[in-house]
């Protein structure tokens, strides 16, 4: 008989060495994921028997699917959960007649919803992409998709009965093979156990061992937090439940937030969370006031788009400045002007929020003072931490911080699970609303146990080390890549700046005359290294820093609009994290320096005759080995049963 569970868990673990997030990546390990995260939808559709020209599957939150199956005709969707067939991912599978689909915005708005995003309007992405705000469960689609493979092939129920030891929540979180290490030592094990590690991908100069540069988008996974996963899905519903319960204490205290005083709300991610506190704003009724909410140029789509599309809100935002730091002196003059004096008549900014962390620029905006100035105007805060929490210790009440925001998949476990802290008493639900936004979070239980093991490990570390090591490897990549003609970096470009001590390790830059897509697949096809390219997200600040005028920007959404596939104007980034090296650093540094500089023809006169110069394999060579890489790599995913 097979056992169901090692089967399920060799697909996962074949998906996780090749891990990265979807769609706007340009290493190899992002081509893989998307790769698998589309064959999903094709594997969802042949189950249920359905043409892929007529349907659609959008892979939805618990919440996100209940708001569009009240919107459509029962008649023209299918709907699968992962929970129908034992499994607790917290996967939804809405397959959908195109035709029937809402038009105008989506539900939640963030990540990944649009094409172009300017500071007046917003060119919103076709569907699925439209549906599926902000990373999606990746890993978790993908063990959707090959359970159902399983399921085709051995029966119905073969996920119900899972075999294997009870284990307690505090034996599944706190007990692993490196827990008697902390510290350096820790980190230095813990790297040792990256899920991928030494993976070779081809390049022009062969295999290369891939370089992961692109943790600001998602973060890989170590096998201690894995092995969490593996160990939830066995567990009774009693024990994944304490797990559940843990894991909350788990973020209370690596937040400073204690469970008196605030709610540990789990969702999907960083932008299902932004989007409940949007829509908890909404429902606030005041007539003798228009309530205002405040952030930044800086702001990701996630804690951009939510504040705009909410019923009875205006946005505006404050600049901020070279280096990309939120000004406290004019953050206190527009709410002074707008909550003290009243010069914007019956306009009251409700709610400031901003960035912890930016993830174009990498700077820490200083959420101690900010948080001082937004209360003494009588206002709330709301921090978006989905770039902070994986690399900077957080005080919530210490720094009166009202909502915090995260997501588990930048925090080193990329199962799904997103955290929603709100000060007690300000959300605007009722219990029973709650408790029902509470049940459909908890539905991932896996995903929210990987993450509480993430913090422990986190911790264990400490973040003072974490903070010191990727800030010698930033300061190192600072000063080599300003050594390369034709290379502008952007914001903090000198390591002794008095800003750099709250810089996180993400760099952007471009390169003369190249765009940033070229850039970002030469650094892929050359040196096995994979970043991230375009707006990030952050159409908003990148338009800015490239002096892109309103003019441009309504040519360049009148051109997606034309031509869906064109590449626009963007930056190259690049994002550190722990599992990374000065010898990643070192080859980022010779791989830019070599695009950079202008290649000598490929056609040389020899003795009359042409002669092909080809110091490694031909990039067509290349790109057939990439793709040779990405169907090998499918099939070791989806198939192997």
């Amino acid at each position: 008989m097979i056992d169901s569970f090692t089967s399920l868990e060799f697909g996962v673990y074949a998906a996780l060495e090749t891990y990265s997030n979807v769609h706007r990546g340009s290493g190899l390990n992002s081509m893989v994921s998307t790769h698998l995260f589309e064959e999903a939808r094709s594997i969802i559709l042949e189950f249920l028997g359905l043409k892929k020209g007529k349907y659609i599957v959008i892979f939805c939150t618990p919440r996100r699917a209940s708001v569009l199956m009240a919107q459509l005709d029962q008649r023209s969707y299918h709907l699968m959960a992962s929970s129908d067939i034992g499994l607790s991912l917290g996967v939804k599978a809405f397959v959908v007649n195109r035709k029937t689909l809402p038009g105008g915005p989506p539900f939640q708005t963030g990540g990944g919803t649009t094409r172009v995003v300017s500071k007046g309007w917003v060119i919103w992405a076709d569907a699925p992409d439209k549906f599926e705000a902000g990373t999606p469960a990746i890993v978790n689609v993908i063990a959707f998709a090959r359970a159902l493979g399983l399921i085709r092939k051995y029966g119905n129920d073969i996920f119900r009965n899972p075999t294997g030891e009870t284990l307690t929540a505090s034996e599944i979180l706190y007990r692993d093979e490196l827990e008697k290490y902390s510290g350096q030592e820790l980190l230095d094990e813990l790297r040792l156990t990256l899920i991928g590690r030494g993976i070779l991908v081809p390049t022009v100069e062969g295999e290369r061992p891939f370089i992961n540069l692109d943790n600001s988008a998602s973060t890989p996974t170590f096998s201690p937090i894995w092995n969490t996963v593996r160990q939830t899905w066995r567990q009774p519903g009693q024990v994944q439940q304490e797990i559940i319960h843990e894991v909350r204490s788990i973020c209370e205290g690596m937040l400073g937030a204690p469970l008196t005083d605030y709610d540990v709300i789990f969702t999907s991610n960083t932008t299902e969370a932004i989007n409940l506190a949007a829509e908890s704003l909404a429902r606030e009724s005041n007539p003798d006031i228009d309530s205002v909410v405040l952030n930044t140029l800086l702001e990701h789509s996630s804690n951009e788009l939510p504040w705009r599309i909410i019923p009875n809100m205006s946005l505006i935002r404050l600049d901020v400045d070279a280096e990309g730091f939120l000004e406290p002196d004019e953050l206190e003059k527009v709410l002074s002007a707008y909550n003290q004096h009243g010069r914007n008549g019956k306009r009251r900014i409700k709610l400031v929020a901003v960035s912890g962390a930016s993830n174009v620029l990498g700077v820490c905006n200083n959420l101690g003072e900010i948080s001082r100035i937004v209360h003494q105007y009588g206002a709330k805060l709301l921090v978006d931490a989905a770039q902070l929490v994986a690399h900077r210790s957080v005080g919530m009440q210490e720094c009166g911080i009202d909502y915090l925001a995260f997501s588990a998949h930048k925090v080193y476990a990329p199962f799904g699970t997103g955290v929603l802290v709100a000060r007690k008493g300000i959300l605007n639900f009722s219990f029973a609303e709650l408790e029902l936004i509470k049940s459909f979070g908890e539905e991932n239980s896996a995903g929210i146990a990987a993450l509480g093991k993430a913090l422990v490990l986190l911790q264990r570390i400490g973040f003072d080390l974490i903070q010191e090591e990727e800030q010698a490897l930033t300061r190192r990549a600072l000063r080599g890549l300003s050594q390369i003609p034709g290379l502008t970096i952007y914001g903090i470009t000198d390591p002794d700046s008095p800003g750099f001590s709250r810089k996180i390790g993400v760099i952007v830059f471009a390169l003369k005359g190249m765009m940033s897509d070229r850039v970002a697949k030469e650094l892929s096809i050359q040196g096995g290294i994979g970043v991230r390219y375009g707006c990030h997200c952050a159409h908003i600040i990148i338009k800015h820093m490239l002096n892109i005028s309103p003019l441009l920007e309504r040519f360049q959404g009148m051109i997606v609009t034309l031509f869906p596939k064109i590449s626009l104007p963007g930056l190259v980034r690049v994002s550190l994290g722990i599992e990374n090296s000065e010898e990643d650093v070192d080859k980022l540094i010779h791989v830019v320096d070599k695009i950079g500089r202008k290649p000598s023809s490929p056609m040389q006169r020899h003795s009359g005759a042409s002669t092909i110069v080809t110091p490694g394999l031909l990039k067509s060579d290349v790109q057939k080995k990439i793709n040779d890489f990405i169907r090998s790599s499918a099939l070791k995913v989806y198939s192997g049963y």
